[in-house]
């Protein structure tokens, strides 16, 4: 294995090759586990599932947006994580234009943190399954085999090696549900608090930076909006419109801005009287290019925490609006459409 280290830097050779079959292993010898593993391992899985799964990757053509959706990611990956590999990226730091930085030094210390980069690969794979649900599902969400086709004893089917989580009353496939309703969720879950966080961000540093009646009249509609009980004010507002998937990410979105308001403004309150900011304002800057250029990026890291956790509550919320009817409606697969419908069942199919 001499050859290994040696020939990495040079161009051609095995190592040409080795980055040809296998993208992340030169990275990964030469001890750059995170981006070299990562890369290793995604590679590694995809090709694997497209090769043991290429009927439905084929198939996924003429599966409509979906499945166009899945290919898509499919070859997103795959080639990002082959140009990565084969241009000898120079490890686990981000590069390019822009990445320095406050985002620079998170992205350095987030390293560090072994809990925070396994959190990470977890969200990542749960993400990366939802997003390839039509290849990786056995069968379709919607599919009856008890009623299309007549085999009855696929009803409340036990979990077993072709149903690997078992069936509903239907005898829809349940591992199949979970994932297409991952799409729902976590696509609700990234919009509504893609939205949310951007309009408290911008709101909170205004606010926090201006001070005097803006800052007053901000925080008091900040305050009005929090008065109300969020999952009140969401099923009425859900049931006043007609309902949409766009409705319901709205109305998430525009009932969880106020945190995100009010973490913001605190952090800008005390960096608007540091030394870089007084800097900014004798250099005659404007106030829109301190607030967007030195006060927010500096805020980066509270608004990363408040947008994961946010993530998780309004995947939460989604899941109670549509257990209590309110939410997406069916056949479409949700979470707590389906946690609803099988409440009836727990005690004789726990499943």
């Amino acid at each position: 294995l001499e050859w290994w280290p040696r020939g990495y830097d040079t161009v051609g050779g095995m190592t040409t090759v080795v980055r040809w079959v296998l993208p992340g292993l030169p990275q990964l010898l030469k001890g750059r586990w995170l981006g070299g593993g990562t890369a290793l391992f995604l590679w590694i899985t995809l090709v694997g599932l497209t090769l043991a799964r290429m009927p439905r990757v084929a198939g996924t053509l003429s599966a409509g947006v979906e499945g166009w959706v899945a290919l898509l990611t499919l070859i997103t990956v795959l080639s990002g994580v082959w140009m990565w590999s084969f241009r000898g990226n120079g490890g686990d730091r981000l590069v390019g234009p822009g990445v320095d930085g406050a985002l620079g030094g998170f992205w350095t210390g987030f390293k560090e943190n072994r809990m925070a980069v396994a959190g990470l690969w977890a969200v990542g794979v749960f993400c990366l399954a939802a997003l390839l649900a039509p290849i990786l599902s056995p069968f379709d969400p919607a599919y009856q085999p008890a009623y299309q086709d007549g085999q009855m004893e696929l009803i409340l089917a036990p979990p077993s090696v072709t149903h690997i989580l078992g069936t509903d009353q239907f005898s829809r496939d349940i591992f199949s549900r979970i994932l297409f309703g991952a799409r729902i969720s976590l696509s609700i879950g990234l919009l509504a608090v893609g939205i949310s966080v951007t309009l408290g961000a911008l709101l909170g540093a205004v606010a926090g930076y201006l001070g005097g009646w803006v800052d007053a009249v901000v925080m008091r509609f900040v305050d009005m909006v929090m008065a109300f009980p969020r999952l009140v004010l969401l099923i009425g507002l859900v049931a006043f419109f007609p309902r949409s998937m766009l409705l319901i990410i709205l109305a998430l979105a525009f009932t969880q801005w106020p945190f995100t308001t009010r973490i913001v403004r605190g952090e800008v309150l005390g960096l608007r009287e540091r030394e870089f900011a007084e800097a900014a304002r004798a250099l005659g800057f404007s106030k829109a290019r301190i607030i967007f250029r030195h006060l927010l990026p500096n805020t980066l890291a509270p608004i990363i925490v408040a947008a994961t956790l946010g993530i998780g509550n309004t995947i939460i919320l989604e899941a109670g609006l549509s257990f209590l009817g309110l939410g997406v409606e069916a056949p479409t697969p949700s979470w707590g459409i389906m946690v609803a419908t099988g409440r009836a069942n727990l005690l004789d199919a726990w499943w």
